[in-house]
This record gives structure tokens, C-alpha cells and sequence, in this order.
């Protein structure tokens, strides 16, 4: 099976979600699918059915979980060091035709985020600018079009 990069502090994330699926959001629905129960003929029961849709949801949630943390390659990126960019790095770039400057953290898959400046390892910017260093320019095919960026820092937090 094929590892899955993600840092430790996105591990801890995944494993506090899953804890708290098993121990709260499990034995609520339980708990609502055995009021609904109560209230007679299942069907026309809107709770029933939605608590049970609800459980199908938090049973799904909990199996990927499960998978991704079993599958789980913690990197910890306070311990890496470098201007090149790797894995776990927290990039500031600037985009040449607008000057715009955004902070990104190169992270995984699962715990990717970009209002919180964590980019996905496969997202496009991701993948373009791994493997360079601080005052490269890198070309990017995007959504929106071919984007030229500059790397004004690398670090590792």
C-alpha cells in the first residue's frame, strides 16, 4: 500500500476528528436513530431517515479516516532545513503579473486548506514549485491560465 504524506501537525487533526467520531458523533446518531424508533412507523419518519443518513455519513467518514492515518507518512517539517522546497515547506511567493504575495505550507492531500494557506502537495502550484529554491521563478498552468511566480522564501516551521 502507498504511503500517504502528511505533516504531524495535520496527523494529530485526522486522529482528533476520528476520536471524536467514535466517542461523540457515533453514539449521538445511535442514540437519535433509537428516539426515531420510538416514534413509530419508520415509513414516514423524516428523523429516522436522517439519522440514519447521518450515521451512513459519520460510518464513511470513520473508514477513510481509519485508512488514511493506518497509511499515514508523518513528516514533521520543524526538523527539515534548506531553501529548496520540499514537503512540509511554508513558501512566500509573489505573482509576477499582479504582485500579489501569498504564504503557503505545502501539505497533504488530506489536510490541504486553502483559506488556512495549506496547499495540497497535488495542486498544480504545489507540484511546480517542489524541487526549487528561493529567488526561482516558476511557470504554473492553472484553472485561470499559465501564472508566473517568484519564490521570495522558503522555511520550515
Amino acid at each position: 500500500m502507498e504511503k500517504i504524506p502528511v505533516t504531524k501537525t495535520g496527523f494529530a487533526t485526522l486522529e482528533a476528528e476520528l476520536k471524536k467520531l467514535k466517542t461523540v458523533d457515533r453514539p449521538n446518531v445511535i442514540q437519535a436513530i433509537a428516539e426515531a424508533r420510538e416514534h413509530g412507523d419508520l415509513s414516514e419518519n423524516a428523523e429516522y431517515h436522517a439519522a440514519r443518513e447521518q450515521q451512513s455519513f459519520i460510518e464513511g467518514r470513520i473508514k477513510e479516516l481509519e485508512a488514511v492515518t493506518g497509511r499515514a507518512q508523518v513528516i514533521d517539517p520543524s526538523t527539515m532545513s534548506g531553501s529548496t522546497i520540499k514537503f512540509g515547506a511554508t513558501i512566500t511567493i509573489v505573482d509576477e503579473e499582479t504582485d500579489e504575495e501569498e504564504t503557503y505550507q505545502i501539505v497533504g492531500d488530506y489536510e490541504s486548506d486553502m483559506s488556512k494557506g495549506k496547499l495540497s502537495i497535488s495542486a498544480p502550484v504545489a507540484r511546480a514549485l517542489i524541487g526549487k529554491e528561493e529567488g526561482d521563478s516558476v511557470k504554473v498552468k492553472t484553472p485561470k491560465g499559465t501564472r508566473e511566480y517568484e519564490i521570495l522564501k522558503v522555511a520550515y516551521k
